[in-house]
């Protein structure tokens, strides 16, 4: 695995971050599967559920979302997805694609495994042609959860979802298929494990439907890399240093909704001022994207929290006899 010796200030910077909010999730993640555990009778010691593990519920976050644009109701089921879900978005407007970069556990994962295949000398980037194609699937995905929810599905419907018994332990689903993968499963992650050796970030970059939405709304953010084309000597170093393979040094101003605002190509860059990140027109330090994300998720946690609109109204009594209905037990 690679030392933090291996990584310039804004990878150590990028890579804290990301580590110290996996392992929250994973410390969540256990104290929910105590919850589950106790949902399930399987002890009397009750665990209340950690509200952050909705993050993981997309699909029933975007429903909930379009339910409270049409109708100004936000969800009580799962409250704290709704939240996180739009906290995200706002994210990626005002900080070029952050969650991704800086938030996502998974993108956690991605970027260690990334960073092995550059040490182990295995990666490699594909040309641009390549490189359009592999991005189809995930915009194909995702505008195929865009048309079944956004466009086909109705107020009526969606309240009817929201309020079914499987939304209402869906967390729990979600837990027992991570805890219970199929070999299906196994031998899909293990496959991206190891195309994520040869092809940077192939999870990220090619497949994930949430990255992509994520993707679309940072092309609004005011915040960039720009490059001083006059300056520029083009050595070809901010490219092979982006961990998303953009082609930094035939642009101008790096709007790509694949930019994630890690400040690599910066560092990369042997020309001081070439290349800068800029807010705007005003150029802005590397490390101020990563640690604004934790400041805006912080201060999206505490207004939730004063607000309502974090925890749970249904009762803990009522979710064990919906999951013991849900999973016959």
């Amino acid at each position: 695995m690679p030392t933090l010796s291996f990584l310039r200030p804004s990878g150590r910077l990028r890579l804290a971050i990301q580590a110290a909010l996996t392992i929250f999730c994973l410390y969540a993640g256990y104290l929910f599967y105590r919850h589950v555990l106790w949902l399930g009778g399987g002890t009397e010691i009750f665990t209340p559920k950690p509200p952050s593990v909705e993050a993981f519920l997309p699909i029933s976050a975007l429903m909930a979302a379009k339910r409270f644009f049409l109708t100004g109701q936000w969800d009580s089921v799962h409250p704290a997805g709704l939240t996180l879900f739009l906290a995200f978005l706002l994210m990626e407007v005002a900080l070029r694609k952050g969650f991704c970069g800086y938030i996502c556990p998974v993108g956690f994962i991605s970027s260690m495994v990334e960073r092995l295949g550059r040490k182990l000398k295995t990666g490699r980037e594909t040309g641009p042609l390549a490189t359009r194609l592999f991005t189809i699937p995930k915009y194909v995905i995702l505008c195929g959860f865009l048309w079944f929810i956004v466009i086909g599905m109705d107020v009526r419907f969606i309240e009817s979802f929201l309020s079914a018994r499987y939304n209402l332990v869906a967390d729990a689903s979600m837990l027992h298929f991570f805890l219970s993968p199929s070999l299906t499963t196994i031998l899909v992650v293990a496959a991206l494990l190891v195309l994520s050796l040869f092809i940077r970030n192939a999870w990220c970059r090619f497949l994930c439907p949430y990255g992509a939405l994520l993707g679309l709304f940072a092309i609004f953010s005011p915040i960039a890399v720009n490059r001083e084309k006059d300056t520029c000597i083009a050595c070809g170093k901010c490219r092979k240093a982006c961990p998303s393979g953009i082609r930094v040094d035939e642009k101008q101003r790096v709007n790509s909704p694949e930019c994630i605002g890690c400040a690599a190509c910066l560092e990369a860059c042997p020309v001081e001022g070439c290349l800068t990140m800029r807010a705007g027109s005003k150029a802005i330090p590397f490390k101020a994207v990563g640690i604004s994300c934790v400041a805006l998720l912080l201060a999206v946690y505490a207004w939730a929290l004063a607000t309502g609109h974090w925890t749970s109204e249904i009762p803990a009594d009522m979710l064990r006899r919906v999951y013991m209905m849900q999973f016959g037990q």
